[in-house]
């Protein structure tokens, strides 16, 4: 008897240990008991009833990324394109993930192509490509809205490819580098512009230097003449000064009136007009010149 007690303690207590779950962070398990929900497990220790309760579903409550693949697209002026999208969603409710709808990922997947479809129908090639975050926007705004029945939190949606047909890309391409040439002829020019102004205005610094130093060579010359008269002036006036106040004789005044006649002429004078006050003297000096040239010639 104790040895069967002791069997049926063991199934029992295996049975128990069977059914005894332990919940990881971040998870969640759906509960059902007899075929219709029951509970949800959060992370921790539980323990179900044997036979009776299931797990219908464990739900990751992690921030989950799916990359979908290229989808066709047409815009408003009849351009068709390839986009692909990422999509960032978490799972809030994991009872409305597992009832809410069959297959989750699929119909974020369809529901993600056709709203792309119908906002970059609504939309030309070249918006469509300057407009990332638009679109982005309003994918993100709309799944969020469609997916709450889910149980899903729709956090961002990117575009991850933007690939126009093959002959739009080269037409781009073209566009792009004739851009690109454009620009470098602009920069060119304002480069030469640039070099031509600093070299115009070195020119002009260079004019109105000089000019500045010839104005300032002339007036240092003018004022050197000017002081040199004024000297010349200075040194008249006090000869004249000490003339007078030496009181000379009517003799001495002619014999200096005759010396600056002479320096007048210097030899180069054809004709001379002598005062009568020195013509006496004059004839005088010439005289006593002749009787010291005969003794020299003796």
């Amino acid at each position: 008897m104790p040895y069967i007690i002791g069997i049926v303690l063991v199934i029992v207590l295996a049975i128990v240990a069977a059914n005894v779950r332990i919940v990881p962070q971040a998870d969640a398990f759906v509960i059902e008991r007899l075929g219709s929900y029951n509970t949800t497990w959060e992370n921790g220790l539980h323990v179900k009833v044997p036979i009776i309760d299931r797990i219908a579903k464990k739900v990751s409550l992690k921030e989950a990324v799916v990359d979908f693949p290229p989808q066709p697209v047409i815009t408003k002026d009849n351009v068709t394109m390839q986009i692909d999208t990422v999509v960032f969603f978490r799972i809030v409710n994991p009872k409305l993930y597992t009832y809410g709808v069959e297959r989750p990922m699929m119909a974020i997947e369809n529901l993600t192509a056709t709203t792309l479809r119908n906002i970059i129908g609504d939309m030309e090639l070249d918006s469509t490509l300057t407009s990332r975050d638009v679109i982005n926007s309003r994918i993100t705004q709309v799944l969020d809205v469609a997916t709450d029945a889910w149980g899903i939190k729709i956090n961002r949606v990117e575009l991850k490819n933007i690939m126009p047909p093959k002959e739009i890309q080269d037409s781009m391409e073209k566009q792009m580098k004739a851009e690109r040439e454009r620009r470098e002829k602009i920069l060119q020019a304002e480069g030469e512009k640039k070099s031509a102004i600093l070299v115009a205005e070195g020119e002009k610094e260079s004019a109105i230097l000089r000019a500045e130093a010839i104005r300032e060579s002339k007036i240092r010359e003018a004022e050197g003449e000017a002081e040199a008269i004024i000297k010349i002036q200075q040194a008249t006036a006090e000869g004249i000064r000490m003339i007078n106040e030496s009181n000379p004789t009517q003799a001495v005044i002619n014999l200096k009136s005759l010396e600056a006649f002479a320096k007048a002429a210097n030899g180069k004078a054809t004709k001379i007009i002598i005062p009568s006050e020195i013509q006496g003297i004059a004839g005088l000096a010439t005289s006593i010149g002749e009787i010291v040239k005969e003794e020299k010639e003796e």
